[in-house]
C-alpha cells in the first residue's frame, strides 16, 4: 500500500516508519528498499488485503496520475465489507488498476461494491494476452464500417473470457505510448465490443482537464453503449427479414478522432 496512518494521519512510506493499515487498523512498517517501490507492509502476514502487498510500479504509475486525495480511499459497502479503492475521482468514479490475477469471487466483489467502477487492466503480464487481444480487435465487425467500433468474439482471447462479463467499462493497457482498449461493459442480449481510447483522454476526463466535450464519464459510456445496442438491434433485424440496408448510426464523436491502430 502507498499510504498509511501514521498519528491520524495519511503519510506514504518513509525509512524506519510504522503506521496502521486503514483497512485492517493493524500495524504496518515501511518498505524502502533500492530495487522496489517504497510501501508499507503488515508486520504480521495479514488477510485483510493481499493485493496491497505486490503493488509494483505499473500500479503506482497509473495512481500517480491522480490527486493524492483521490488515492486508496476507504469505501464501506453495503453489507457492510471495507475496501480500499485504488483511485475515487471528483466524480465518484473508483479506478482499479489490475496487474496481477484477481480471482473472479474478489472481482464480482469489488464490482458489487461499487456502484461506478472502472477496471484498468494490465494486458501486458502475460505473452500471450496482447497477440490474443491483437487478433479479437482485428476479427471484430466494424460498426457501419466504422475501424473505432468493432464488435468482437472471445474465442480465443483469454482476457476477454475474463472480462468479458463485467459490469462495468474494462479498459486493457496495451503499453506506455499506446491508446487503451475499452471492453464496453455487459448488458443483456448484447455482444462484445471494443473500442480505441487515447490513454490522455481517459486520465483527463477522469481527472476533469480534458478538452474534449465528454468531460461527463457517465454521458461518455452511456454514447458508446448506445451505439452497441442499436447495432445489436440493426443485426437482430437484419437477420429476421435479410435485409442488408442499415440505416445512418450517430458516429459522429467516432469520426473525429484519428483511425489509431491498435
Amino acid at each position: 500500500m502507498k499510504f498509511a496512518n501514521v498519528d491520524g494521519q495519511r503519510q506514504t512510506a518513509q525509512p524506519g516508519s510504522r503506521g496502521t493499515c486503514p483497512e485492517c487498523d493493524r500495524t504496518v512498517i515501511a518498505r524502502c528498499g533500492e530495487v522496489r517501490v517504497h510501501h508499507w507492509a503488515h508486520e504480521v502476514r495479514s488477510n485483510c488485503n493481499s493485493r496491497w502487498e505486490s503493488e509494483g510500479p505499473w500500479h503506482q504509475a497509473w495512481k500517480n496520475q491522480f490527486p493524492p486525495e483521490w488515492q486508496e480511499v476507504v469505501h464501506l459497502a453495503s453489507d457492510g465489507e471495507r475496501h480500499i479503492a485504488d483511485v475515487k475521482t471528483g466524480d465518484g468514479w473508483v479506478l482499479e488498476f489490475q496487474h496481477s490475477f484477481i480471482k473472479p469471487e474478489e472481482r464480482r466483489s469489488r464490482d458489487a461494491a461499487y456502484s461506478d467502477l472502472v477496471w484498468v487492466v494490465d494486458a501486458l503480464r502475460r505473452k500471450r494476452d496482447l497477440p490474443q487481444l491483437e487478433s479479437a480487435w482485428n476479427r471484430g465487425r466494424p460498426v457501419r464500417g466504422n475501424q473505432l467500433l468493432r464488435r468482437v468474439e472471445p474465442d480465443g482471447c483469454t482476457l476477454l473470457r475474463e472480462w468479458g462479463g463485467s459490469p462495468g467499462p474494462v479498459f486493457f493497457d496495451i503499453g506506455e505510448g499506446k491508446n487503451l482498449v475499452w471492453l464496453l461493459p455487459k448488458k443483456a442480449g448484447v455482444g462484445m465490443y471494443m473500442t480505441l481510447v487515447a490513454r490522455e483522454m481517459f486520465v483527463g476526463v477522469h481527472r476533469g482537464t480534458a478538452s474534449d466535450a465528454a468531460t461527463d464519464f457517465h454521458k461518455f459510456v452511456k454514447e458508446f453503449a448506445d451505439l452497441a445496442q442499436q447495432f445489436e438491434a440493426l443485426l437482430r433485424t437484419q437477420a429476421a427479414y435479410g435485409r442488408t440496408a442499415f440505416s445512418s448510426l450517430p458516429v459522429q464523436r467516432l469520426r473525429q478522432r484519428r483511425r489509431y491502430p491498435l
